[in-house]
Parts: structure tokens; C-alpha cells; sequence
């Protein structure tokens, strides 16, 4: 059984989808701090002529707070704020309809957890192209916070049964294949592959928020442009 662990984030780009897709079942690590200015609630679109953040705003967010101890603002100025960004950028895109309405939903959501917001952005993504991999969350399975680093990673593997553990390029510096292989678990790495698509005709934006290849890109299309990775180096077919 393969499986990855990541913090859920907001409409994420390719690349996390591409680790989704390599696995067999997916933890969101959710009972981990909240990170100011990463992913968590907010992600990058081509907006404006350029590149910009759009961002679900937040109570009270803290770096000493757990990701799933934070909410989401309860207002909806910003909620029409952000949709209206998005429709003025990439209304006439071919797929803006269903891109758009996948967005609303999320962002309309009655679900005040931030957390919970974007494991769904996640979630929607994956049934859309087609994912079929499992998604647990770590809140509610594991109870076992009182220990860090790798040797909480490799807990919630021997946990799971993984006999793979699958990590993106930014755990290199963390991990140590020994220690996993220790406890036979094989340490993949999955370098994503972000192949170029068209953008309105302009200069191609590697590693935009999956909305911009969803708006882009039918279902069958965008699935075969996450469909392939580079695990350990080897070119692999991820996606069917």
C-alpha cells in the first residue's frame, strides 16, 4: 500500500495532485500549525495581467494555532470579492462554467473550518479528474502528537500498513530512506511534472493553482496532463 501525509491546501497546483495520484490512500495532515503566508488558504491565479493570490480570509490565525483549530471569517464580502476576481480573469475561458461553479462550492461551503474548506478544494479537484485515492485525516485517526517529525510520519505509516511512503521533492532535507527502510517502509520522492498548456495565448505560469488547468482543460485533458511523474527519478505513468 502506498500513501502520502500533507497539510490540506487551498486548490493546490498539479504537482500535489500528481502526489495524490500516486498513492493509495492520502492523509491530510491537518493537527499540525497553521503556516502564515504558505498554502494552506490561499493559492496563486493569473489575474489582473499577472500573477496574483487569491485568499480565503481567517479568524484570528495564529503560526501557534493547529490547522484544524482555525476558522474561516465569517463575513462574505471577501467570499464575493474572490469569486468576482476569479470570473472577471477567466470568464472567457472554455471550461470557466464548470472550473468556476467547482470553486463556488467550496467557497460557499457551510463548513466554517479551515481545515475542512480545503481538504474539499482538494477533494473536488481528485473526483473531478478522476482520482479514486482514499482521503483520511489525520485529526481523526492517529492521536499521536505527541511525537514529531519523521518519527510521526513513519507512526501514521506502520499504522496504515504503507509499505510505501510518497513525498514531494521539499521532504529530501527531512527524511532518511534508512530510517523508513528500518522499519520496512520503502521513501519515495515524487517530482511533479508541470507541462505547459495554453493560457489565453500568454507566456506560460508553471505552477498555478489547479484551477487555471481546470479552466483551461476538459476533464479528460487535464487528467492526462497530471499523468505523469518523476518517482525516484524514473518517469512514471500516474494517471491512466
Amino acid at each position: 500500500m502506498k500513501l502520502a501525509i500533507m497539510q490540506p491546501y487551498l486548490f493546490p497546483y498539479a504537482g500535489y495532485f500528481q502526489l495524490v495520484a500516486s498513492v493509495d490512500r492520502f492523509v491530510f495532515y491537518d493537527d499540525v500549525n497553521y503556516i502564515k503566508g504558505g498554502w494552506i488558504n490561499r493559492n496563486r491565479l493569473y489575474m489582473s495581467g499577472g500573477v496574483r493570490w487569491f485568499t480565503v480570509h481567517l479568524q484570528a490565525a495564529s503560526a501557534h494555532r493547529k490547522i484544524n483549530q482555525l476558522h474561516v471569517a465569517p463575513d462574505h464580502f471577501w467570499r464575493r470579492k474572490l469569486l468576482a476576481s476569479v470570473s472577471d480573469a477567466y470568464r472567457k475561458a472554455p471550461y470557466f462554467e464548470q472550473a468556476y461553479a467547482m470553486l463556488a462550492d467550496v467557497i460557499h461551503s457551510s463548513d466554517t473550518s479551515l481545515s475542512a474548506l480545503a481538504r474539499s478544494s482538494v477533494i473536488a479537484v481528485a473526483r473531478y479528474i478522476g482520482l479514486q485515492t482514499e482521503f483520511v485525516v489525520s485529526t481523526e485517526r492517529y492521536g499521536n502528537e505527541y511525537l514529531t517529525g519523521a518519527d510521526r510520519v513513519l507512526d501514521i505509516c506502520l499504522r496504515e500498513g504503507a509499505e510505501e511512503y510518497h513525498n514531494l521533492p521539499g521532504g529530501t532535507g527531512l527524511y532518511a530512506a534508512e530510517k523508513f527502510a528500518t522499519s520496512g517502509v520503502t521513501l519515495r520522492f515524487v517530482q511533479p511534472a508541470l507541462r505547459p498548456y495554453s493560457q489565453f495565448n500568454r507566456p506560460f505560469q508553471p505552477g498555478l493553482s489547479a484551477l487555471d488547468l481546470l479552466m483551461f482543460n476538459d476533464r479528460l485533458s487535464a487528467r492526462r496532463l497530471m499523468g505523469k511523474a518523476v518517482i525516484d527519478e524514473q518517469v512514471a505513468e500516474i494517471l491512466g
